[in-house]
């Protein structure tokens, strides 16, 4: 079955930086798009970025534009965030998922989800 497994998460203060990775299996790697999706508690899943199975297109939400960096591995079948340049208001669960087809910015239109990884920023 498909698995996703994020880790890389943790306290970071302001304007310091975190890499998150996403382990994926039981599934065709390149075959998927993917993407990174964050949660605070009361609100829904927020998309914060996403790339393409195949023609390697990447896209990032106007929030983390410019400080996020998302990429993936085919060799590891990994998935990354980088996170630069990080804001107390970027404190979230960061989520893992995928679909086949193109980027979505609706969590509804994913398929599989990790468990999570918290991100906390302190100011």
């Amino acid at each position: 079955q498909v698995q996703l497994v994020e880790s890389g998460g943790g306290l970071v203060q302001a304007g310091g930086s975190l890499r998150l990775s996403c382990a994926a299996s039981g599934l065709t790697f390149s075959s998927y798009t993917m993407g990174w999706f964050l949660q605070t508690p009361g609100r829904e899943r927020e998309f914060v970025a996403g790339i393409a199975c195949c023609g390697r297109s990447t896209y990032t939400g106007d929030s983390v534009k410019g400080r996020f960096t998302i990429s993936r591995d085919y060799s590891k079948n990994t998935l990354y965030l980088q996170m630069n340049s990080l804001k107390s208001e970027d404190t979230a669960v960061y989520y893992c998922t995928v679909r086949r087809g193109d980027v979505r910015t609706l969590a509804a239109d994913y398929d599989f989800w990790g468990q999570g990884t918290q991100v906390t920023v302190s100011s």
